[in-house]
C-alpha cells in the first residue's frame, strides 16, 4: 500500500502531518511523532511578539551605560539575551532535522509584516524543509475593513517569501468574505501551500467569578465540515498544496479530507489526546480502508469527491443547500 504524497513540493511517506503543538517542543517529541509514521512534523509556533520582545530587550541591554564614557559606545553587555526564545527554537530545528528522516517544518505565528520575517531565513538555515506561517489576525476594530485584512495576509506572505527559498505555507482562518478569492490571491502571490483552517481563541465566561476564561480547546470531528467543504471547492483550482486541519479524531476524517482533495491532513488534537503513537493507528486504518476499496495509491482516491469544475457551480451549491433543508423538513414534519 503506497501512502506517499507530495506536499509543498516535498515527497512525504504518508499524508498525515503532525501540526504545530506542544508535542513538537522537544527533539524526543518530534522523534516519537516520526517513529509513529507521520509524513512531516510542524514544530510548535514561535510568535512574532516573542521575536519583537527579544529584539527590544537586546536593544535596551546594549544601551545600558553607553553614555558613561566614550569607550562604552562599543561595549555590548555580556548579559544580553541574544533572543533566547529564538535561539532555543533554532537549536530545536537543527537538532530535530538531524534526528528524524521526515521533513521538519518551522512555524511562525504572525499578525503583521515586519523585520521579524527575516527570522524565517534563520529557521531555514537551521534545517527546516519549509516554513508554515500562521497568520492569526482577528480585527476587533470596526474601522478596519476587509481589504486591509486581506492585504495584511498578502504582505506577511511577501515578507516571508522574500527572506527564504524553502516552500512557504499559509495557515488561514475561515472568516474571509470570499475565501476562494483570498486563496487564489495567496496562490498567485507565491504561497506554496494553504492550510485550512486556523482556529481562533474563543473565550468563555464564568458567571460565578464574572471573568472570562481563556482556554484552548481541542477540536472535534464535528469541525471537519467547513475545511472539508473549502478543500473540495479549491481542489484543482489553485496551484498551492492543500492541507486539511481541524477535527481529526479517527481514520474516517483522514479519508474524508483526502476524498475532498487534501494533499495532506494535519492533526494535533487527536495526537494530544491519545499520544504521538496514535498516528500509527490512523495510518493503519487508512491502509485497511484502501485495501478494502482496492486502492493501491493515494492518487487513485484523492479528490474523488472534490467539487466538479463547472460554470454552474454556485447554482449547484445553492440547489444542494435548498435540497438539504427540504430533506430536513421532510424528516421532521413528513412534508415540506
Amino acid at each position: 500500500m503506497d501512502l506517499t504524497t507530495r506536499y509543498l513540493g516535498l515527497t512525504l511517506r504518508s499524508p498525515l502531518v503532525a501540526s504545530a503543538s506542544p508535542l513538537s517542543r522537544t527533539v524526543d517529541g518530534v522523534r516519537r511523532l516520526a517513529d509513529a509514521g507521520v509524513g512531516a512534523v510542524v514544530l510548535y509556533s514561535l510568535f512574532e511578539e516573542q521575536l519583537r520582545r527579544d529584539a527590544e530587550h537586546n536593544m535596551r541591554m546594549a544601551a545600558q551605560g553607553s553614555e558613561s564614557y566614550p569607550e562604552s559606545l562599543t561595549y555590548f553587555p555580556a548579559t544580553v539575551d541574544h533572543g533566547q526564545g529564538a535561539h532555543r527554537y533554532l537549536r530545536l530545528v537543527e537538532r530535530a532535522a538531524a534526528a528524524v528522516d521526515v521533513p521538519v517544518i518551522g512555524s511562525l505565528n504572525a499578525t503583521t509584516p515586519g523585520t521579524w520575517a527575516q527570522y524565517a531565513r534563520s529557521v531555514q538555515d537551521a534545517g527546516a524543509a519549509a516554513v508554515e506561517v500562521n497568520i492569526y489576525y482577528l480585527p476587533g476594530d470596526a474601522r478596519v475593513d476587509g481589504r486591509e485584512v486581506e492585504q495584511r495576509h498578502l504582505d506577511v506572505l511577501a515578507a516571508v517569501k522574500s527572506a527564504v527559498s524553502v516552500p512557504v505555507a499559509v495557515k488561514l482562518s475561515p472568516y474571509f468574505s470570499a475565501i476562494a478569492d483570498m486563496a487564489h490571491r495567496l496562490d498567485v502571490a507565491g504561497a506554496d501551500g494553504l492550510v485550512l483552517f486556523n482556529r481562533f481563541l474563543q473565550p468563555d465566561i464564568d458567571p460565578e467569578t464574572l471573568t472570562t476564561v481563556r482556554a484552548v480547546t481541542l477540536s472535534t470531528s464535528a469541525e471537519t465540515r467547513l475545511p472539508m467543504t473549502w478543500i473540495a471547492l479549491l481542489r484543482g483550482r489553485v496551484r498551492a498544496s492543500l492541507a486539511a486541519s481541524t477535527g481529526i479524531e479517527q481514520t474516517a476524517e483522514v479519508i474524508k479530507y483526502l476524498l475532498a482533495g487534501a494533499d495532506v491532513v494535519q492533526s494535533a488534537s487527536a495526537l494530544l489526546r491519545h499520544g504521538p503513537e496514535y498516528a500509527g493507528v490512523l495510518l493503519d486504518g487508512l491502509r485497511d480502508w484502501m485495501s478494502r476499496k482496492r486502492y493501491a495509491h493515494l492518487d487513485e482516491l484523492r479528490g474523488l469527491l472534490a467539487a466538479p469544475d463547472s460554470d454552474h457551480r454556485a447554482a449547484r451549491q445553492r440547489a444542494d443547500y435548498v435540497g438539504a433543508v427540504q430533506d430536513a423538513n421532510s424528516r421532521a414534519y413528513g412534508t415540506y
